[in-house]
C-alpha cells in the first residue's frame, strides 16, 4: 500500500456506509466543516483518513473515495460503550465543558480509552510516509499524540481540540490528568479554538510538570535528554461560508422560507433555536425565559413563535435521556399555557435536517438565540450569519461560546442571567433594520474572511513552521 503524505486521524471517518435493499454497500461523504475543510489538501497531498466507520464490530479494509485514502478503525460493541459513551461523553464531554453535568471516573472507561486510542495511533503510524504530517482531531484521542510520537519520531504530528479546555481547577479532577496532557505533548501544534483554553491547557502543563511555558510555545523534555517545543495557540475554527451564502441566494430555498413563515401563522416575529440535544446548549434557559416573556405579557404568541430544533444526540446516555424529558415537558407546559388556535408559542422538532432546510429555517428567522453554557465555538451562530445575505436578522450569542470572541456586533448574553437574557431577547426582537444591518454586516465580513479552508491554512502553517524549526533545531 503507498504511504500517505498527510494523515488524519479522528473518531469518525469522514463517510456513512449505506446499504440498500439489496445488501449493496456504499460510502457516502458526511456533512461538516471539518470535511470540507480537508478534502483540498487530501487530494492534493494523496492523503489518508483513519477513523471509526461508525458501526460496532465492522472490519473492513482500507478503501478509496472522492481520492482519499479511508483507512477503518474496528471498534467492538464494548469499545463503543466504554471508550466512546463512557470515557469519551461521560466523562471528559462534561468536565471540559465546566461540570455542567457531572463527570464520571471508571478505570475500566480509562482502559478502553488506552487500548483505542492505541489502535488508531498503530493504524496511523502504518499509514504515514516517512516524514509525513499527521493530524489528530478531538478529545476522543488525546493520547494519540504521544503514542505516535514513540512509534514515529520522524513524523509531524499536529492536534486540534475541537472543544473547551478547562480551568486546571476543574481539569486537576481527572485522575488521568498528567497522562491527558503527556498524550497532547505528544504534537508539535496543539490548536484550540479560543485563546482562554490555550491558555488553560499551558498553566495546567505548567502545574503539573513545571515545564516552561512561553507565548512560543511549551519546552517538552523528550527521553533522550534533548528539548523540543510545542505549540499551544487558539486556530478559531469555521464553515465553508461560500457554500452558505450560495445556498441562500437559491430562489427555491428562500421560497422555501417564505413557506416556513406561512405554515407557522405569519408572525411578525420568529425566533431561531438550533442545537444538538445537549445540556451544554442552555435550551432549558431558553425556554425558561421565552415563557417568562409570555407570561409577563412582554409578547404575545399571536406576534412571536419559536422554533426550537434539537436534534437527536447520544441516545443511549442517561443524561441526555433525561435531558429530553425535561425540554419536552418545558414545551409541553409553555404551549399549554399560552397556545392559541392559530398559534403556537413553541414549534419543538427532535430530529434533524438537510443542510438546505438549515438555510430556509435561518432565512426566515428574525432572530437566532444561541444561549450554550459552554460551546468550543457553535458554528450554527455563524452559518446564521452567513445566510443572512440581506443583512438582517440579529444574534443573540452566549459570551461562552467561542464564537462570541469574533462575533463583537453580536447581542452577547449570560445564559445563566434569566433576566439580562429576557431583556436581550426584547431587544433583539424590537432591533430597528438599520442598526441590525450594521451589526449583521460587521459579523459577516469576519465569518466570510475567516472561513474553514482560512482555519485549516493557518493551522497547516503552523505545523509546517514548526517541522522546519523542529529540523533546524536537530
Amino acid at each position: 500500500m503507498t504511504k500517505a503524505e498527510f494523515v488524519v486521524v479522528a473518531n469518525r471517518l469522514p463517510v456513512d456506509r449505506v446499504v440498500d435493499a439489496e445488501g449493496n454497500e456504499s460510502w457516502r461523504t458526511s456533512p461538516g466543516g471539518l470535511v470540507t475543510a480537508l478534502e483540498p489538501v487530501m487530494r492534493t497531498e494523496h492523503g489518508a483518513w483513519v477513523g471509526w466507520p461508525g458501526q460496532a464490530d465492522l472490519e473492513h479494509d482500507p478503501f478509496d473515495h472522492d481520492g482519499t485514502r479511508l483507512i477503518p478503525v474496528t471498534l467492538s460493541a464494548e469499545d463503543v460503550e466504554l471508550y466512546y459513551e463512557g470515557m469519551s461523553n461521560d466523562t471528559f464531554w462534561p468536565l471540559y465543558h465546566d461540570v455542567i453535568a457531572a463527570p464520571r471516573y471508571r478505570r475500566v472507561w480509562w482502559d478502553a480509552y488506552v487500548r483505542v486510542n492505541e489502535r488508531f495511533a498503530q493504524a496511523a503510524a502504518k499509514a504515514a510516509a516517512k516524514g509525513a504530517t499527521v493530524w489528530v482531531q478531538d478529545y476522543q484521542l488525546q493520547l494519540v499524540p504521544r503514542m505516535l510520537r514513540e512509534a514515529r519520531p520522524d513524523l509531524t504530528i499536529g492536534y486540534f481540540h475541537h472543544i473547551p479546555f478547562p480551568a486546571y481547577g476543574l481539569y486537576s479532577q481527572l485522575p488521568w490528568r498528567r497522562q491527558v496532557l503527556e498524550g497532547l505533548l505528544g504534537a508539535d501544534v496543539i490548536g484550540f479554538q479560543r485563546v482562554a483554553d490555550a491558555g488553560n491547557f499551558a498553566r495546567a502543563v505548567r502545574r503539573l510538570f513545571r515545564y516552561e511555558t512561553r507565548a512560543t510555545g511549551i519546552r517538552v523534555p523528550e527521553a533522550d535528554g534533548s528539548t523540543r517545543v510545542a505549540v499551544a495557540k487558539a486556530f478559531p475554527i469555521s464553515i465553508d461560508a461560500a457554500s452558505y451564502v450560495e445556498m441562500a441566494g437559491r430562489p427555491e430555498i428562500q421560497a422555501r422560507a417564505s413557506e416556513i413563515r406561512e405554515s407557522l401563522g405569519n408572525p411578525k416575529r420568529i425566533l431561531l433555536g438550533v442545537d444538538r440535544l445537549d445540556y451544554t446548549k442552555g435550551i432549558r434557559h431558553r425556554l425558561k425565559a421565552f415563557g417568562e416573556l409570555i407570561a409577563d405579557g412582554r409578547i404575545d404568541v399571536e406576534d412571536v413563535t419559536l422554533v426550537q430544533v434539537a436534534s437527536p444526540s447520544r441516545e443511549r446516555v442517561q443524561a441526555y435521556i433525561e435531558l429530553r424529558d425535561e425540554i419536552e415537558l418545558m414545551v409541553t407546559r409553555i404551549n399549554g399555557d399560552h397556545d392559541t388556535l392559530g398559534h403556537s408559542a413553541i414549534r419543538y422538532l427532535h430530529q434533524g435536517f438537510p443542510r438546505e432546510e438549515m438555510v430556509a429555517l435561518y432565512l426566515a428567522a428574525d432572530v437566532m438565540l444561541v444561549t450554550a453554557l459552554r460551546d468550543g465555538m457553535n458554528l450554527v451562530a455563524k452559518e446564521y450569519v452567513a445566510t443572512r445575505i440581506d443583512n438582517r436578522g440579529t444574534l443573540v450569542l452566549s459570551e461562552f461560546a467561542g464564537a462570541s470572541d469574533e462575533l463583537g456586533t453580536a447581542l452577547r448574553v449570560n445564559p445563566h442571567d434569566i433576566d439580562a437574557l429576557k431583556d436581550t431577547i426584547m431587544r433583539a426582537i424590537e432591533m430597528p433594520p438599520a442598526e441590525q444591518g450594521r451589526r449583521m454586516r460587521a459579523m459577516r465580513r469576519k465569518v466570510l474572511d475567516n472561513d474553514v479552508a482560512a482555519w485549516s491554512h493557518s493551522f497547516l502553517d503552523a505545523l509546517a513552521a514548526a517541522s522546519h524549526a523542529g529540523e533546524a533545531n536537530r
